[in-house]
C-alpha cells in the first residue's frame, strides 16, 4: 500500500459568525414551536429562518430547522445547549442538534478514476458555493492527483485491489476518524463494508448513477439502453450496510430518446450526477437534511 500527500489547502474563511442552526425532531404535540422559540428568546437569539414539518399533527413525528443569530455565540452556546436539554428535549421528548455555522463541516471526498463529480465539487468549493472544508481527497487510483493538486487539497492514494479491502479500509479509517464530519463518495467505485461504515462514525453520501431503485449495480446505462428508457437520472443517498438502499437525499432526471446510444445516456447522466450530488452535499452541509428511519426530510 502506498500513501502520498499533497500540499494542504489553505483554510476556507469562516462564514456566518454569530449564527447557528438548531435541528429538533421527535413526537409531535401542541406547543413545540413555542417551546423552542421561547428558549431561544431567553438568550436573546433572533430567529432568521424557520422550517417545520409534521407527518401527522395527531401523534406523528415533528421536525424543525431554525437558523438564528446571537451575539457572542461561542460563549453562549454551552448555556443555551443546557437550557435546550431541560426545556425542550427533556420536557417535550425531542432530540436536537445545535451547530455554530461559522465552523464549516469537514468533508473527505472519495473518488476513483471517474472525475466529473469530484472536480465539480472542488470547483464549487473554490467558488464559495459549498460551505465546507475539504479535508482531503482519497482515491484508489492516482489518476486524479494532478487535478486535485491544482485545488490545493490534500490527496491520498490508497490502493484497493482484490476482494479483501480490509487493509485499504484500515488506512481510510486512520485518515478520516476524528478528522471529518462526513464523507462523500464522488463515484468511488468500491463497496464499503458494514464494519467501515460503523467505525467511520459519520454520515456518508453516495451518488448513484441511476434513478434508484432501477438499474442497481454495474453498467446501469447499458441496462437502461437495453430497456428503452425515456429518462435517465441520478440519486444521492446516505450509505448504509444495505447496498444502495440508504435514505434518499436528492434525485433528478433528464429525458432521452431511442436514438441516443448508451454512451450518450452516460454523458447526459453525468451532468445529472454532478447537479444532484452538489445539491445533496450543500443541503447536508447546511443542516437541511433530517434522517428519519429510511427516508429524509429536506428543507430546501
Amino acid at each position: 500500500m502506498t500513501l502520498t500527500q499533497e500540499t494542504p489547502a489553505h483554510p476556507r474563511p469562516a462564514a456566518g459568525a454569530n449564527t447557528a442552526t438548531l435541528i429538533v425532531q421527535g413526537p409531535d404535540r401542541t406547543g413545540l414551536v413555542a417551546a423552542v422559540a421561547s428558549t431561544l428568546a431567553l438568550h436573546g437569539a433572533n430567529i432568521l429562518a424557520l422550517d417545520q414539518y409534521s407527518d401527522d399533527p395527531y401523534g406523528g413525528a415533528f421536525f424543525q430547522r431554525t437558523v438564528f443569530g446571537l451575539e457572542n455565540l461561542p460563549a453562549v452556546l454551552p448555556r443555551l445547549r443546557e437550557d435546550l436539554d431541560t426545556q425542550v428535549a427533556a420536557a417535550s421528548g425531542l432530540t436536537f442538534t445545535l451547530r455554530d455555522t461559522s465552523v464549516p463541516k469537514r468533508v473527505a471526498i472519495f473518488a476513483s478514476k471517474s472525475d466529473h463529480c469530484l472536480l465539480d465539487l472542488l470547483w464549487r468549493h473554490r467558488r464559495g458555493e459549498l460551505p465546507v472544508t475539504v479535508a482531503m481527497v482519497v482515491s484508489n487510483h492516482p489518476d486524479v492527483a494532478e487535478e486535485v493538486r491544482g485545488f490545493g487539497i490534500p490527496f491520498f492514494h490508497v490502493p484497493s485491489a482484490g476482494p479483501d479491502k480490509s487493509a485499504a479500509e484500515a488506512q481510510h479509517l486512520r485518515l478520516v476518524r476524528g478528522n471529518v464530519d462526513f464523507i462523500v463518495l464522488a463515484r468511488y467505485m468500491q463497496i464499503l463494508s458494514a464494519d467501515f461504515i460503523e467505525q467511520a462514525g459519520v454520515p456518508i453520501i453516495n451518488i448513484h448513477h441511476s434513478f434508484l431503485p432501477a438499474f442497481i449495480g454495474a453498467g446501469p446505462y447499458a441496462k437502461a439502453k437495453e430497456r428503452g428508457v425515456k429518462l435517465v437520472g441520478a440519486t444521492a443517498h446516505y450509505v448504509t450496510a444495505d447496498l444502495d438502499e440508504g435514505p434518499i437525499i436528492e434525485q433528478d432526471v433528464v429525458r432521452v430518446t431511442h436514438a441516443q446510444s448508451a454512451t450518450d445516456l452516460m454523458r447526459r447522466g453525468a451532468d445529472v450526477e454532478r447537479a444532484v450530488l452538489s445539491r445533496a452535499v450543500l443541503w447536508h452541509a447546511e443542516d437541511r437534511v433530517i434522517r428519519h428511519g429510511n427516508h429524509t426530510i429536506v428543507f430546501t
